[in-house]
């Protein structure tokens, strides 16, 4: 199987898609606005114990306090000992309110539900997973080969120290001795700085972040079955090629740096894959479709013939619809990153051997997902049962918001992931235009984010443009959509940018207060942004203003 990974950089967001077979399978987000806390310590405090519930709530610094469950709330219990212990050991045994204890995060919040969290502490490295709380020798489930697994277990049992835990990572097959010795090496001092930045602060504290998102793909994901990482950054290039000097050199040969003019991510295909991961049709090669539906509990995938009529039969027409299906939706499952109970309601099969293929195929696919999953078998009702682990949120939290226009009814793009789309769009647009500057509308919420703090976002846009752009907010364009207003020379383009001009009098309503200072209100004119002295307290309210001094994104205005 053909692996590459590939990775999209850019002042917004870092992006990173695995292609197996020139298709998308799996995508990974990080944005400042979503930072990911899953395997991050923390010295949390003991809010509340729930003896009905058998579990704690614990505050760690998060908006929500998170949830222990009393069998995750033992740091000492280890693998022989967990079924005999656990069930004789109450919550309220271990913990009391305000005991501050340390814990680390297993599942990100989710809607309503805060993080959970467990007390048995893991820190990955490269081939080890160290278990501080445990004594326990581990090898992964998906080194298959006895001779293999017998001989790291040997290797790890006589590295491991007294009182703690190693597992040997999936990556970790086939390595020395060496390799082993020196990750331990790394994940012991590690450990003994957490221990101590513990001690020496007061909760809640965040003890330990795990690495950034590119740094954790070079970790987990980055192995000899990879053919080739791109990275369309040469900074971040550059920093991979520094951590394979260290982590595995011969790695540093499948790195390479995308320098193109189209975006890396419409080069493989990516962009398409994740318009089609947040849609609820997705249309099979056949003809077929699937349908998606998601609720907090569970998601519900249908199969449908859709176009589709076959060549032969009835039978061998569904036959073939719900293989291609079973395909696509394990791929679908991963590049959306469905976790929880699945249930898949394929077209109806009179052959018990067709219903078989299926579930194998199911099976066989599932084997290529690294993250667990278990594929239960068909209900009476002839839908197939399956469970995949659910650690974070899915592509579509990720990427979507409520939407403001229905409710929440249905969803939107964020304003950060828009204007890091029409940034992109801009660039496509911009780099055929002749003409030296442009004048753009879009939603205030994204022109904002668009333009940056102080203009520096719009700034160096232009830069990279060679143009002059003049962005324009209106509270009326919808948030996902944006115009070209007129494109030209300078000066005719900053004629029309700018809808006002100093000792000009208007009226305006005061919208909002200033975000950095309350004391000026903010106002719009025709979407052009007017910076209102004295107005903060006239939110909501009509007033005349002058104007004082007209700037490249906003006005500066008195009340008259």
């Amino acid at each position: 199987m053909q692996k590459k990974i590939v990775i999209n950089c850019d002042n917004k967001q870092t992006r990173v898609a695995v292609i197996e077979n020139d298709k998308p399978v799996e995508i990974y987000l990080e944005r400042p606005v979503h930072q990911r806390v899953v395997g991050n310590i923390y010295k949390g405090i003991v809010a509340n114990v729930l003896p009905g519930m058998q579990a704690a709530f614990v505050d760690i610094g998060l908006e929500r306090n998170a949830f222990l469950y009393v069998d995750d709330a033992q740091p000492g219990a280890d693998e022989d000992s967990e079924n005999k212990t656990k069930s004789k050991i109450t919550i309220e045994q271990l913990l009391r309110p305000g005991e501050e204890i340390m814990v680390q995060v297993v599942k990100e919040p989710f809607g309503s539900k805060g993080a959970r969290l467990t007390r048995q502490i893991t820190i990955p490295g490269r081939y080890l997973v160290l278990m501080p709380t445990v004594e326990y020798t581990g090898v992964s489930r998906r080194i298959e080969e006895s001779e293999e697994r017998d001989r790291l277990k040997e290797i790890v049992s006589e590295l491991r120290p007294d009182g703690k835990g190693l597992i040997v990572r999936t990556v970790g097959e086939g390595q020395s001795e060496e390799a082993f010795r020196q990750d331990l090496n790394f994940l012991l001092p590690l450990w003994e700085k957490i221990q101590s930045r513990y001690r020496q602060k007061s909760a809640p504290f965040l003890v330990y972040q795990d690495l950034d998102l590119i740094y954790r793909i070079i970790r987990d994901l980055f192995t000899e079955q990879i053919e080739q990482l791109i990275i369309d950054t040469r900074y971040e290039y550059e920093k991979i090629i520094e951590t394979l000097e260290y982590v595995d050199a011969s790695l540093i040969k499948k790195v390479s740096l995308y320098t193109g003019d189209a975006p890396v991510f419409d080069i493989y295909g990516v962009e398409n894959e994740i318009e089609r991961a947040l849609s609820r049709t997705v249309w099979l090669d056949c003809g077929g479709y699937l349908v998606f539906d998601h609720t907090e509990a569970l998601t519900v995938i249908d199969v449908n013939t859709g176009k589709y009529i076959g060549k032969t039969n009835l039978a061998d027409t569904v036959l073939k619809t719900n293989l291609d299906a079973a395909v696509e939706i394990v791929r679908q499952i991963r590049l959306r990153d469905i976790g929880g109970i699945i249930i898949i309601d394929f077209i109806d099969m009179d052959s018990e051997e067709h219903r078989r293929q299926i579930l194998e195929k199911l099976v066989e696919k599932t084997k290529e997902d690294k993250t667990k999953s278990h594929v239960l078998g068909l209900t009476g009702l002839g839908l197939v049962e399956m469970t995949r682990k659910k650690a974070r949120q899915g592509l579509d939290a990720v990427l979507q918001q409520t939407c403001p226009y229905c409710g929440g009814r249905g969803k939107v793009l964020c304003p950060d992931v828009i204007s890091a789309k029409t940034e992109r769009q801009l660039k496509s647009y911009m780099a055929s235009l002749d003409d030296e500057a442009l004048l753009a509308e879009m939603h205030y919420s994204v022109a904002g984010l668009l333009i940056g703090p102080s203009g520096s976002y719009l700034k160096k846009l232009e830069e990279e443009t060679g143009k002059a752009i003049f962005i324009r907010g209106s509270d009326t364009m919808h948030i996902e959509k944006y115009r070209i207003i007129a494109s030209g020379s300078l000066d005719e383009i900053q004629q029309l940018a700018f809808p006002v001009s100093p000792g000009e009098q208007h009226q305006v309503k005061i919208e909002e207060p200033h975000a950095n200072n309350p004391y000026d209100g903010i106002g719009r004119i025709s979407g052009f942004v007017i910076d209102v002295q004295a107005g903060g307290a006239y939110v909501g309210e009509k007033v005349t203003v002058e104007i004082i001094e007209v700037a490249r994104t906003f006005a500066r205005a008195k009340i008259v």
